[in-house]
């Protein structure tokens, strides 16, 4: 294993799966030209694992990681066709540990977490980007939970039954649209109670002040960056900031490279010295024990020089360039998460 095994806040390989007849999962364990996450890069990039993402696309959206997202929400999802996708992309993550031979790993505690990234075998955490599967009176969250679900983005950007998301746009503030529905608080406290992790990413700002409000758990964004750097709404205000350091939460550095540059461009030539800069800025804003990764691989346009997992050694390289020595560098490359999940999960 890498001297800093990653693992990292967010990725949409489930999504690249279930969208392409040509991936099929058992392609996860061998090196492919395209997209940016499998087995084999993993291994030679020191990649540890991470949030498993279930995305629920709208019925004619194709998510490609190198295509700059719309504008505007979609509109809202309808519930069957929600709970149908979410049950395919989650049978496709069981059918990946299943095939690994005790490579790849569903954890569901800290310790499973921890074990895997001390012996090497792939950890994954099941999260759901957007609680479009969820039902209003939350039986689904019950079942879901049992199958595996630890994580829960409770909007993408477009609208819920529980709250709204905010749109790709910029320049733009986060304060767009009204913050969470009384069946969106409901599905807040009950996260709180079953252990599941809240992710803040994609929320507008009142729902964000509506999670700091009723939720009991650290404030977290699993891949976010810093708004005063570029303002885009997918980012978080200062004030946000201070909010997430209060609560002892966490941010994931997101890797797409339109919520990276100053002015929102998509370009990938970027310097990783723009990365270095917002994780510089949210160590300063919140702590050197709530800053991570949380690339969006495979569902983003990500810089050239991190464009796969294999690559991820770079990034540590700029940032040892940058200052950030051995202590640092574990905390923020897989402690830090665990710490955040021991102060969330239920066991």
């Amino acid at each position: 294993m890498s001297n800093y095994p990653i693992f990292d806040g967010h990725n949409d390989t489930l999504l690249q799966i279930y969208q392409k007849d040509d991936f099929p999962y058992t392609d996860f364990f061998t090196e492919r030209e395209t997209g940016h996450i499998d087995l084999v890069r993993a291994k030679q990039g020191g990649f540890a694992g991470g949030f498993f993402a279930v995305f629920i696309p709208n019925r004619k959206m194709k998510i490609e990681p190198g295509v700059k997202p719309e504008p505007t929400l979609p509109k809202q999802l309808d519930l069957a066709y929600a709970q149908q996708t979410a049950m395919a992309m989650t049978a496709t993550l069981f059918q990946i540990e299943s095939a690994s031979d005790g490579q790849v790993k569903v954890v569901r505690t800290v310790d499973e977490l921890q074990s895997c990234i001390d012996n090497g075998t792939f950890a994954t955490i099941l999260h759901f980007e957007g609680a479009e599967a969820i039902d209003e009176d939350l039986y689904a969250l019950e079942v879901f939970y049992k199958a595996g679900l630890r994580s829960l983005g409770i909007v993408w950007s477009r609208p819920t039954i529980f709250g709204n998301g905010v749109p790709f746009r910029f320049p733009s503030t986060p304060d767009i649209g009204d913050g969470l529905t009384d069946t969106g608080i409901r599905l807040v406290k009950r996260c709180n109670e079953l252990g599941i992790m809240l992710d803040l990413s994609h929320l507008n700002e009142k729902g964000f002040w509506d999670v700091a409000k009723h939720s009991e758990a650290p404030l977290v964004a699993t891949h976010s960056n810093v708004h005063a750097l570029c303002q885009t709404p997918r980012n978080l205000t200062d004030k946000q900031l201070d909010a997430i350091k209060e609560s002892d939460g966490m941010v994931g550095l997101n890797f797409a490279t339109g919520f990276l540059h100053e002015e929102g461009k998509w370009d990938s030539d970027m310097p990783l010295d723009t990365m270095v800069k917002h994780i510089d800025y949210l160590v300063e804003r919140v702590g050197e024990t709530r800053v991570g990764f949380g690339s969006d691989y495979d569902g983003a346009r990500v810089p050239d020089d991190v464009d796969s997992v294999a690559k991820l050694p770079n990034l540590i390289s700029a940032l040892q360039d940058a200052g950030y020595g051995d202590e640092l560098l574990q905390k923020i490359t897989h402690q830090n998460w665990i710490r955040v999940l021991s102060k969330t999960w239920k066991n």
